[in-house]
């Protein structure tokens, strides 16, 4: 089963970065503070892996604010400060903002059931998906980002559609029962801010955060024609070098507005500490809350962070010492998360892991270079520099199916074969197995690959629709 490297990458979650500073630390002396985190930026830079711009602030205020590469490669365009970028999912954040404010306002509760707001559901979705369960990913709504929604016209990506993609799939668990990253659930709640309000989805953050907060550079709709706009860029496994506008997305409820570094920052100051976008009470509907607090006095780090193909943004704050650090990159893989983690090690006066080369560039060179062998024994070396919110067996997986892609498909097995070696316990690596060795017209063994899937997760539609075509 392919598992789409088109997909935003865990475009936002929320939690405690892993490294937590010293009791006392502060940020260091400017002139210091500068130069370290110039020398970080520069050693990204020089491996083509960041382009973008960095903010650093302490209680609101700009300590370091610069601009990195290119806007657009094609017209030697640069980078400023005011550059507008696609800042993915960091803008479900706007729509859990919108979410509970109709919830402290008395038009919505956290279990309201989505059948009320929602038609096209099938009756076991409308009456047990809750409105808090969307909220806190665990719905079990399959995502939408699949070919059905790829293949729609551009016109036609927009909330509705992408709803109506995921009412013709079946659930991914039963609801409330686990947690899983859903961009289809934060889809559906801009569609009952819609049913709620009586009015479009953009009209509501429009209305509530972006013109109370002065947002004037945020831009909700439209993104290809937004003003002073970074273009996306991202390297394939072989190192190619592509424009991602071709993905022809459109801004929704689970991410792709545009905005800039100090616009962010404002909505990220009012969303922890202001009280324009909510007040105490409000605040504390959010499941996340007693998290916050928690590490409002261990000192950790809270992170937002958004992205796909193209483009990664983060948000880290310090509550307890209100310093923000925004990185937005119209570059791939998680460089902006990775740069972001090296300058909050900067400040808590640490020394920064170094760059690498994206896990799925890395393990491909390595593979193609050395062999299984190498990929085996080198394995969390290679692949240190992938999301950490994202299951590592996802890396081969897409490396087999680009090979698949463009006929290479002997290579495609043997690489899904090499993921059932490291990842033998993962169904979607059999299933993939599976997939590769019918292509390659070798039935037998991949009837028994989709077997070994479904003895790990039964039920797999993929495989049991693959076996009973086979067979």
């Amino acid at each position: 089963m392919k598992l789409s490297h088109l997909l935003p990458i865990c475009l936002m979650f929320i939690s405690a970065c892993n490294s937590q500073p010293e009791k006392n630390s502060t940020v260091l002396g400017i002139a210091q503070f500068e130069s370290r985190v110039d020398s970080l930026v520069q050693a990204y830079v020089d491996l083509d892996i960041f382009s973008g711009v960095v903010l650093v602030a302490d209680h609101g205020e700009a300590v370091y604010h610069k601009a990195f590469g290119l806007a657009n490669r094609e017209k030697n365009i640069p980078n400023t400060v005011d550059s507008r970028f696609d800042i993915g999912s960091m803008n479900k954040a706007f729509t859990k903002v919108a979410v509970l404010q109709l919830v402290s306002e008395g038009k919505l509760a956290l279990d309201d059931k989505l059948g009320k707001f929602v038609e096209g559901f099938p009756q076991e979705v409308a009456e047990k998906v809750t409105v808090g369960m969307l909220l806190e990913h665990r719905s079990g709504l399959p995502g939408y980002h699949i070919p059905a929604y790829w293949d729609l016209p551009y016109e036609e990506k927009g909330i509705d559609k992408a709803i109506e993609v995921v009412q013709q799939q079946p659930l991914e668990f039963e609801p409330g029962t686990e947690q899983s990253y859903s961009n289809s659930g934060y889809v559906v709640l801009g569609k009952i801010i819609e049913a709620v309000t009586g009015k479009s989805y953009y009209e509501v953050i429009k209305e509530r955060i972006t013109d109370p907060l002065g947002m004037k550079n945020t831009y909700l709709t439209r993104k290809y024609d937004v003003p002073n706009r970074a273009t996306g860029y991202y390297k394939t496994m072989k190192g190619e070098l592509k424009n991602n506008d071709h993905f022809m997305e459109k801004p929704k409820p689970d991410g792709g507005f545009y905005s800039t570094t100090e616009d962010m920052l404002h909505f990220f100051r009012e969303y922890h500490y202001g009280t324009k976008l909510w007040d105490k009470e409000t605040r504390q509907l959010d499941e996340r809350h007693a998290f916050y607090q928690e590490h409002m006095n261990s000192g950790g780090a809270m992170v937002h962070a958004g992205g796909f193909e193209g483009s990664n943004t983060v948000h880290y704050e310090i509550l307890r010492d209100q310093v923000s650090v925004i990185i937005f990159a119209n570059a791939d893989e998680v460089v902006a998360e990775n740069l972001g983690a090296g300058i909050l090690a900067i400040i808590r006066g640490q020394q920064p892991e170094q760059p690498s080369l994206p896990a799925v560039q890395a393990v491909y060179s390595a593979y193609t270079s050395h062999g299984e062998g190498y990929i085996r024994e080198n394995w969390e070396s290679l692949t240190r520099n992938f999301h950490p919110q994202d299951p590592k067996d996802m890396i081969l997986n897409q490396i087999g199916y680009t090979l698949l892609e463009e006929g290479e498909t002997d290579k495609a097995v043997e690489v899904f074969q090499l993921n059932t070696r490291l990842f033998p316990e993962v169904a979607n690596v059999w299933d993939s197995y599976g997939e590769g060795l019918r292509a390659q017209g070798n039935i037998e063994e991949s009837i028994e690959a989709y077997k070994k899937a479904l003895e790990i997760r039964p039920g797999l539609r993929t495989a049991l629709q693959a076996i009973e075509e086979m067979e």
